[in-house]
């Protein structure tokens, strides 16, 4: 296969749409060290990707799975990561959380309010 197009992908895709979404996780996962299942050459990752949809030879529905997986994991911080957290040991971040979190909470300000704090704020500034 010298040159893959669209008409190519499609029967093995639902769409062009998802033929961006899937080529692009499998990208991802070639990068991250997956096998090609198509002879891989000199071909930059995203022509190999677009190749292997193209062969019928790769999994669709596996990379589609990874895919959707991909958005529904949220990054838990480390171990040895400091968090920002309302429960965190310093006492000033404990102390600005708190403020805001109440700050939150309160009733929104109207113009009038918005317009008195941002003129205290400029003459702070000064």
């Amino acid at each position: 296969m010298a040159r893959t197009t669209n008409s190519d992908t499609l029967p093995f895709v639902e769409s062009r749409y998802e033929l961006g979404m899937l080529a692009s996780q499998r990208v991802r996962d070639l990068n991250g060290g997956a096998e090609s299942v198509v002879e891989k050459t000199h071909d930059k990752p995203t022509v190999v990707a677009l190749r292997e949809i193209a062969s019928g030879k790769l999994d669709v529905n596996n990379v589609r799975h990874e895919f959707i997986q991909s958005y529904k994991e949220s990054p838990m911080p480390s171990a040895d990561e400091v968090s920002l957290e309302i429960n965190s040991e310093d006492p000033l971040l404990r102390e600005i959380d708190a403020e805001l979190e109440n700050a939150l909470v309160d009733a929104p300000a109207d113009a009038a309010e918005i317009e008195q704090e941002a003129e205290v704020a400029a003459d702070e500034a000064e």
